[in-house]
């Protein structure tokens, strides 16, 4: 393994960390900040691996969460339109990058993630991750040989059932989580 190779795992563990770390917060918008974060990690990641539709979904994840940090400050953000064009774009591009099935994988998580996070309800964030988003994303990334987002998607796998946990289901279910009740 060279110093290019090293270099581009440690961005993708990199961008691992801010995915871990965003599933413990409270509130949407620091999940958004921090998701972002992990997105421009990987989205360079991707682009350093040759990885162009997940490159390219990630960088359309990186607006969307972008747009989405402003999401109860902005009546232009919260256009339901928005989740339905970020989806065309990102098959778009799918098909732009075009490398056979695999690049199906990155799209149809961005979609999912889109649909999830544009709901601004935490329960819908984290069930649209956890049956959909990390599942193809952690294909795609053995696929493509990303070991830090492997190892991120399997985190935010774990880190979601952490935080239903911690915070219970019925506690994900608004923007903010709300607090434990348990004595």
């Amino acid at each position: 393994m060279n110093w290019f190779d090293i270099l581009t795992q440690a961005v993708g563990f990199a961008g691992a960390l801010f995915f871990f770390i965003s599933f413990q917060v409270k509130a949407n918008r620091p999940l958004f900040v921090l998701q972002t974060l992990g997105c421009v990690c990987f989205c360079v990641q991707f682009a350093l691996l040759g990885a162009y539709s997940g490159c390219l979904s990630l960088f359309l994840s990186i607006v969307r969460n972008i747009m989405l940090t402003r999401y109860t400050s902005s009546r232009v953000v919260r256009w339901r339109g928005w989740v339905y064009l970020f989806s065309g774009c990102t098959l778009a591009l799918a098909l732009f990058t075009w490398d056979g099935w695999i690049s199906l994988l990155p799209a149809a998580g961005a979609i999912a993630g889109t649909f999830g996070y544009w709901s601004n309800n935490a329960r819908k964030i984290r069930l649209a991750n956890l049956l959909v988003t990390s599942p193809c994303l952690l294909t795609y990334d053995v696929i493509v040989g990303s070991w830090g987002g492997a190892l991120n998607e399997t985190v935010v796998i774990l880190s979601i059932v952490i935080s239903i946990v911690r915070f219970g289901w019925a506690a994900l279910d608004g923007d903010q989580v709300a607090a434990s009740q348990k004595k």
